[in-house]
């Protein structure tokens, strides 16, 4: 997708805008007035998946969502920067450029190790919202031969046009999703199908799989000194919730609670019960 012209029926494209800060071109939607919220995206999403809570959050805050370099419309500028430590690098730069102040980041799932990662280096520390916060690693043999295949497919010629040729059907879309344990409406699966179509993004994402480690950041953990709040979806059937609470309890302030009959998409599915959690706990250190 090219920026702007393919920002038609894209969710508030009217507050996007290009940012060219090294090493890469980003995408950033900015909405509202007031503290900064920075909201990150998980593995394969895009702005899109803010579509409902941007303008709940508006009311009160400037909220800033990111596409993370190599999906939905940021572009890359090497392939080779895809990696949790220079993701979390290259996104601070951009916050710190623009002068943005955030003092509460919203993250889903992968995203949150990116936040996690960013807050341990911010001053004023940040406050941590985590929805589904992908933290755990994969165990034994699938540690070894997950990020190996995801590599083996970015890297090599054509493979990346196969993986999204068997995603862009649009009943494997609905599958995909329904194997998340969230139910999104008409419009959430029409986004996801447009992003799968993208061989951009598609490729963003296997890179960011394939050089993705956790093992330095779980053990810095009880360093991370961000107050956070790791809301869970007991519904999630993509991401365990046995990793955010193991984090949890590894951190000096953070929080666990459980979202009922919600799945790892839970933002998308209920974002007025997200909304309402954002605030209470963002609400406590005005108090």
């Amino acid at each position: 997708m090219d920026f702007p012209r393919d920002l038609d029926g894209w969710p508030h494209a009217e507050a996007s805008r290009q940012i060219a800060v090294k090493p890469h071109r980003w995408h950033v939607q900015v909405m509202g007035e007031g503290p900064d919220l920075l909201m990150i995206h998980g593995a394969g999403g895009a702005t899109h998946s803010w579509r409902g809570l941007m303008p709940l959050l508006a009311r009160d805050h400037r909220c800033i969502a990111v596409d993370l370099p190599g999906h939905g419309f940021s572009r890359l500028a090497t392939r080779f920067r895809s990696s949790l430590p220079f993701m979390a690098e290259d996104l601070r730069r951009l916050v710190v450029h623009e002068g943005w102040a955030p003092q509460v980041i919203l993250a889903h799932s992968a995203g949150a190790a990116v936040a996690l990662r960013m807050a341990a280096t911010m001053h004023p520390v940040p406050r941590i919202v985590a929805v589904n916060p992908a933290l755990e690693p994969f165990r034994g043999l699938a540690g070894v031969l997950f990020p190996m295949a995801a590599r083996m497919i970015a890297l090599t010629p054509f493979a990346t046009d196969l993986v999204r040729a068997g995603l862009v059907n649009p009943a494997r879309t609905e599958t995909l999703l329904a194997g998340t344990g969230s139910r999104l409406d008409a419009e959430g699966v029409r986004l996801y199908q447009r992003l799968l179509g993208d061989r951009a993004h598609v490729e963003g994402a296997l890179l960011m799989m394939s050089q993705w480690s956790l093992e330095a950041l779980i053990g810095d953990l009880p360093g991370i000194r961000a107050p956070s709040l790791f809301l869970l979806g007991d519904n999630d059937r993509t991401v365990p919730a046995r990793g955010a609470e193991d984090a949890a309890r590894r951190m000096p302030d953070a929080t666990c609670t459980m979202l009922p009959g919600l799945g790892h998409l839970a933002h998308e599915e209920a974002p007025e019960l997200v909304a309402h959690h954002l605030r209470d706990f963002a609400g406590r250190a005005a108090a």
